[in-house]
């Protein structure tokens, strides 16, 4: 049996009286990759934000439930949710590197969390970006702007940062839905090679590439969990009807 990184029971998300996502339990296990599927407004996105609690930044938004990590309720009020978001990296859809050298992107996070010794940054800078397939193409150029990468370096670059502070769990909102081609399939690439060592929950509309990155796919409709089982069993022969209306794209 796989390891259980992270879990929910019953998670709810509100805004102001309209219910997002309704009364969710997920089981999400380490070195494993689950793809959230489902069409556009179905809650998915609201689902992955509330793990690392980005949604405690929207006016209006409550959540109600739990979700775990270990013995820990990180639903709870006491939680340091900067801690968390240690433990629980984030990457976004279109790439959002700070406005600093590509050094400076991956050593803001060790820094913050107190590590200061410029050794053990440089160790951290080149691990993060050997790990997101990144090093060879800007070990020369280290202290040039981020913003001078292309798109898909951006990106990984974003991986990279968000691996710099050494968590357990990445979520990836639609990581390549804003890149080219190739650049995604470098981002998929790099998924498969990250989680040997971590829990990857990725939201995806492309559901070729959650066929191909994932062993686990939940499909949302409407804020609420229609089905969750072994991708190959929901992209081949569904449980439910809605999925397999979904998946042969009889709407959605």
């Amino acid at each position: 049996m796989p390891n259980i990184e992270l879990s929910t029971k019953d998670l709810s998300v509100f805004y102001g009286e309209k219910q997002a996502v309704k009364n969710i339990s997920l089981d999400f296990a380490s070195r494993q990759v689950t793809a959230l599927i489902g069409p556009s407004g179905c809650g998915k996105s609201t689902f992955l934000r509330s793990l690392n609690r980005m949604n405690d930044l929207i006016s209006g938004a409550k959540i109600t439930g739990e979700i775990w990590i270990g013995d820990d309720n990180i639903n709870a009020p006491k939680t340091d949710v900067v801690l968390l978001r240690q433990k629980i990296g984030m990457v976004w859809q279109r790439p959002n590197p700070f406005h600093k050298s590509i050094y400076e992107n991956i050593a803001f996070g060790p820094r913050y969390h107190g590590i200061r010794n410029k050794k053990k940054l440089d160790q951290i800078v080149e691990e993060s970006l050997v790990k997101a397939a990144l090093w060879n193409e800007t070990k020369d150029r280290l202290h040039t702007s981020a913003l001078a990468l292309s798109g898909g370096q951006q990106q990984r670059l974003c991986i990279a940062r968000s691996i710099a502070v050494s968590p357990s769990i990445i979520l990836m909102d639609e990581p390549a839905s804003a890149l080219d081609p190739v650049s995604s399939a470098k981002i998929e690439e790099l998924i498969a090679d990250l989680k040997k060592d971590y829990c990857i929950i990725i939201v995806t509309h492309n559901m070729q590439q959650a066929a191909r990155v994932s062993e686990k796919t939940a499909f949302f409709l409407m804020g609420e969990l229609v089905e969750y089982d072994d991708t190959s069993k929901i992209f081949t022969n569904p449980s439910e009807k809605r999925t397999d209306d979904y998946i042969s794209g009889r709407f959605g």
